[in-house]
């Protein structure tokens, strides 16, 4: 635990024009100049906001990045009509309504009014969540998805929330992670891992999935987690009274102390959170005192894939994982955690054995096989849509992906940006460290 304190900087509220004027009935029409000065004053407050939110949030995480061990005590200011505005700009106009029934369009219409309210209840304490409500959306084996739409006010502050939050933990977060994180996408982690089978002497790969992971997750455990970093008893309450809200279904309101409400705004963030402290910084410790050959682990939200050298590492770290997660109430899928014989010497050495062919894996909706060329060489392990997930992937996976996957124009710089994302948990200065990958020779 961190004990050390420091206070955030002061507030900056840049000064902009007011604007009351209404248009008339023939400006809809006809525009006058007053209605194009009135666009342009609105242009200028947003890049005023964005100016003035930008300098804070950078403060912050100029802080954050400096003093590792610090605990931030006075954030709750941080969250200002400013962030709150640009928030809700940041907000889809067609996303689906929550239990309020209010749309983006309807709040806009005397949007300052609104945020003027909604500041004041914020700062005052008075402002309260609304109870989620439950969707479903069909998953490609067939299942249903549970997610959580919030009311969009709720919205609004858990932007704003996040995005002073996302400051902070951004420079605590490994480099292994990619799930819902600025500049990282999933071509990103589907190039960092084709990078480290291909660079590296992987020989099995572990594909984990934490079963039910967004609605196992313990809320006693995630507010310990975000004390390490937050000290200031708003921010906390306030993301408390998400998690307290419940959800709505068929007119019944659910409270659970489990939870992030998969679907809500800052559910991605306090899942990375969660996953940073009770997974990440454990694997990566693991590999520095327990593995005794090549490692490689890339993570996208609560999806994981792990390579391996040596058998026994692969099963060694299963085993520990799963006594690691259930410390945290999180448990392994027992179906769809699986380890499988694959990399670039995995079919010759099955060949060996008068075994099969190497099996193939997921991987955010491509599937990895082990081949080769018309030439006859071993490409890297080619990535190509997998099939319950055909008409949702688009992109490719760099110089790994198939030439049946969507054009990517991103693709040539995909394997320089794959290093780049696993570079800050590097401990090799050659270019099996530049990728990211954990040797042996790291010992």
């Amino acid at each position: 635990m961190m004990h050390e304190h420091g206070k955030s900087d002061s507030d900056i509220v840049a000064v902009k024009p007011t604007n009351k004027a209404e248009p008339s009935a023939a400006e809809s029409v006809e525009p006058r100049a007053g209605t194009k000065g009135n666009a342009e004053q609105q242009s200028t407050r947003r890049a005023q906001d964005r100016e003035s939110v930008s300098q804070a949030l950078e403060r912050i995480r100029q802080a954050a990045r400096q003093r590792k061990k610090e605990q931030f005590t006075t954030l709750f200011h941080h969250i200002s009509i400013e962030l709150l505005r640009l928030s809700f700009f940041a907000i889809k106009k067609d996303a689906a309504a929550g239990v309020d029934g209010l749309a983006w369009q309807d709040y806009e219409a005397d949007l300052e009014r609104n945020l003027e309210d909604l500041h004041e209840r914020v700062q005052r304490g008075a402002y309260r969540a609304l109870p989620s409500r439950r969707v479903y959306i069909p998953k490609p084996d067939g299942r249903q998805r549970p997610i959580a739409i919030a009311a969009l006010e709720d919205k609004i502050v858990q932007r704003a929330t996040a995005a002073v939050l996302s400051a902070i933990f951004e420079e605590d977060f490994l480099g292994f992670s990619y799930g819902f994180r600025p500049k990282r996408s999933q071509h990103d982690a589907l190039d960092a891992l084709v990078v480290g089978i291909t660079s590296t002497k992987v020989n099995w790969i572990l594909e984990v999935d934490v079963q039910r992971f967004f609605d196992e997750v313990s809320q006693d455990w995630l507010i310990r987690f975000l004390k390490h970093r937050i000290a200031d008893p708003r921010i906390l309450r306030l993301i408390q009274k998400w998690l307290k809200a419940g959800i709505l279904e068929d007119g019944v309101v659910t409270v659970s102390d489990k939870g992030t409400g998969q679907g809500s705004v800052i559910s991605p963030l306090l899942a990375n959170i969660y996953l940073h402290y009770s997974l990440d910084l454990w694997a990566e410790r693991w590999r520095r005192r327990e593995a005794t050959g090549d490692m490689i682990i890339v993570r996208y939200a609560d999806d994981v894939v792990a390579g391996f050298e040596h058998e026994s590492d692969a099963r060694c770290f299963w085993d520990a994982m799963r006594e690691r997660l259930q410390e945290f109430s999180l448990t392994l899928h027992p179906e769809k955690t699986r380890l499988i014989e694959f990399g670039r010497r995995a079919a010759t050495n099955r060949r060996q054995r008068g075994l099969g062919k190497p099996e193939t894996f997921d991987f955010l909706g491509f599937t990895f096989i082990c081949g080769k060329s018309l030439r006859g060489q071993v490409p890297p392990q080619a990535a190509v849509p997998s099939r319950s997930h055909e008409g949702e992937t688009q992109g490719s996976c760099g110089r790994a992906a198939s030439a049946n996957a969507p054009a990517n124009p991103r693709a040539r710089g995909m394997a320089e940006a794959g290093r780049y994302g696993l570079l800050r948990i590097s401990r090799s200065p050659n270019k099996l460290g530049r990728a990211g990958c954990f040797s042996s020779r790291d010992h």
